[in-house]
């Protein structure tokens, strides 16, 4: 592990908390554990160890989340586990065509349809607060394993940023789920993709594990805090945070493109 003072430590293992609870209630704790990595770690080392390390973090607090809202939602785990297989497919789709591709291209393009949803979702004070109502169809699933899991799933590969956010958005639309079971579904989809991606980078030697371990446990306890608190609070609560990292990714996406 390279060498980082112990105040550069705290607050790493402060972002991992926060981004633990924001990813568990609505997705998006990539937007602030990325940067933070990024920043945190000693000048010189290489960005893909910052990947590799967030994505270490990352699945444990995802995984308690997505452990929590099961034990608790009703979270269909095998429709869940379908499309978490064919978004881990789609995830390796595209990160094999991201190193061929300008991604500065398709930013302006997803920050326009980041608007819209935000848009949509102001519009439709009803959209995710009502259960469904009952199992989805077989025509749904295959739209959700089609969009949510192979189309986001290749969104994921090829740029990343607000995965979780717009799985939530599509597991909604497609499968007529509340936001919070919406959440808890893609907890699950996104420990397949954590996963597959996790693997790839240990195998490259990418992660740095003692960082990553003491990160995890702050991430951890984040993730089981934020399920708690969507379970708690509720779809209304979720959708008051979708709203903030919706518009916090723009921030993000736009400034990456126009003023970094």
């Amino acid at each position: 592990m390279p060498d980082i003072s112990l105040t550069a430590v705290v607050l790493l293992c402060l972002a991992a908390l926060a981004a633990g609870w924001i990813d568990a209630v609505v997705g998006g704790g990539g937007l602030l554990l990325l940067p933070a990595l990024l920043l945190g770690l000693p000048a010189g080392t290489p960005a893909a160890h910052a990947l590799g390390t967030n994505k270490a973090v990352a699945i444990v607090g995802t995984t308690g989340a997505a452990v929590t809202y099961a034990r608790k939602a009703p979270v269909d785990v095998r429709t869940a586990v379908r499309i978490g297989l064919a978004a881990l497919a789609g995830s390796s789709a595209g990160a094999f065509f991201a190193a061929g591709m300008s991604t500065d291209v398709l930013k302006p393009v997803i920050m326009v349809v980041l608007l819209a949803v935000a848009a949509f979702v102001i519009l439709r004070p009803a959209f995710g607060t009502a259960p469904a109502a009952g199992p989805a169809t077989r025509r749904q699933v295959l739209a959700a394993i089609g969009l949510a899991g192979l189309g986001i799933g290749f969104y994921d590969g090829l740029i990343g940023p607000g995965t979780g956010t717009f799985l939530v958005l599509a597991l909604t639309a497609l499968l007529h789920l509340d936001l919070v079971t919406a959440s808890a579904t893609a907890k699950i989809v996104n420990c397949c993709t954590n996963a597959g991606a996790l693997a790839t980078f240990a195998w490259q030697g990418a992660v740095l594990w003692q960082l990553a371990a003491l990160m995890a446990v702050f991430n951890l306890a984040g993730g089981t805090l934020g399920a708690h608190t969507a379970l708690k609070k509720g779809s209304g609560f979720v959708r008051v945070v979708l709203l903030t990292v919706v518009f916090a990714l723009v921030a993000n996406l736009a400034y990456e493109q126009w003023l970094a």
